[in-house]
């Protein structure tokens, strides 16, 4: 039997914005695209090149992340996160999905915005009502 156990103590937000990162920030910067992030990791695709980083390797990114108001609104809030790739996978022969571990922490929870509640609460909040 094929079981596996969700290790996740939050829920991730789900986007597809621009990330870039390098090993030293004073050095060329490499561009990804962001799949998902937490407030202490994030998931992103970059080329199967020798830009993308490989298991183990310290990086620095910068990339922004939706900040959601009560009014349905949001602004980009911008990050520079130094942290150690945890893992990185064969998407296909041209893309890999690489998760970066953030040494520091974002100080918000990306995916659990809605109200201020967490993600169940939030579904509770959201649910549609007859009239």
């Amino acid at each position: 039997m094929d079981e596996t156990t969700d290790r996740r103590t939050e829920q991730r937000l789900n986007y597809y914005w621009p990330i870039w990162y390098a090993e030293d920030f004073n050095g060329t910067l490499s561009q990804g695209q962001m799949v998902d992030i937490s407030s202490i990791g994030a998931a992103f695709t970059c080329h199967a090149d020798n830009s993308c980083p490989y298991l183990g390797q310290h990086i620095t990114a910068r990339f922004s992340v939706p900040r959601f108001g009560a009014d349905d609104s949001f602004d980009m809030a911008d990050f520079t996160r130094s942290g150690h790739i945890s893992r990185v996978d064969e998407v296909s022969s041209f893309l890999r999905r690489v998760v970066v571990h953030f040494a520091e922490p974002l100080p918000f929870r990306p995916g659990e915005q809605a109200n201020g509640e967490s993600g169940a609460d939030a579904e509770r909040v959201l649910e549609p009502v007859e009239m």
